[in-house]
């Protein structure tokens, strides 16, 4: 599914949309070789992408069978998308600390339940405890965790960043990186996973700071 976004006055589609058209250098680490974003951009009225359309805008349309076997249709909807030499980068934008704190899933029948095979063959692979419940718990996190998973079980070199802006005075959020990373720490027992596991040197924070882009507001 392809969504078109309008262009962003708030919040972190604001920063997203500034960040990518800025060239996108400041969401991804320093060690990261130069990525190509593909979505959003302004040429393409800013769309957002996910489900099999995410795949093909990364060029990986040979996985749509397999993506419709791990997951129901309305899966995770991609703040940003990029591809480098070699890999494919997933991002994940929030501006203030509330957006970390997701509703459970509405996903029902079939939906949930493939949904809860394809938690447990990411928490079992993560080594993440047994008796957290992804669907109830920080789902939206815990999706696009999983489908990192989904896609380095298929051999691609996937990344998943997760940009954490800094200093957005309009949606109070925190203005250390500190603070972000107590949440995602809290997240991340809520959902049973060890400081360290397999996907550790593939899931990446950055910090950007609002004011780098406050000049195109």
């Amino acid at each position: 599914m392809r969504v078109e976004q309008p262009r962003g006055t708030r919040g972190s589609l604001k920063w997203i949309q500034l960040a990518v058209g800025q060239g996108g250098q400041t969401l991804c680490p320093s060690s990261f070789p130069p990525v190509r974003w593909v979505s959003p951009l302004a040429e393409d009225n800013f769309a957002e992408y996910r489900d099999v359309s995410f795949l093909a805008r990364l060029g990986l349309e040979a996985l749509t069978p397999n993506l419709r076997e791990f997951w129901p249709a309305r899966g995770p909807q991609w703040d940003a998308l990029g591809v480098f030499d070699g890999g494919i980068v997933l991002v994940e934008a929030k501006a203030h600390i509330r957006e970390l704190f997701s509703p459970p899933t509405t996903a029902s029948g079939r939906s949930l339940e493939q949904i809860r095979v394809a938690f447990a063959r990411t928490r079992a692979s993560l080594g993440a405890s047994e008796k957290s419940a992804w669907e109830t718990s920080f789902y939206q996190y815990a999706n696009r965790i999983a489908h990192l998973d989904f896609l380095r079980r298929n051999k691609v070199n996937a990344h998943l960043i997760f940009v954490d802006f800094l200093g957005d005075a309009d949606m109070k959020g925190p203005v250390s990186a500190e603070t972000w990373e107590a949440a995602f720490q809290t997240a991340d027992f809520a959902l049973g996973l060890p400081k360290r596991h397999k996907f550790s040197r593939f899931i990446h924070h950055v910090f950007p700071d609002v004011s780098n882009f406050e000049a195109e507001h």
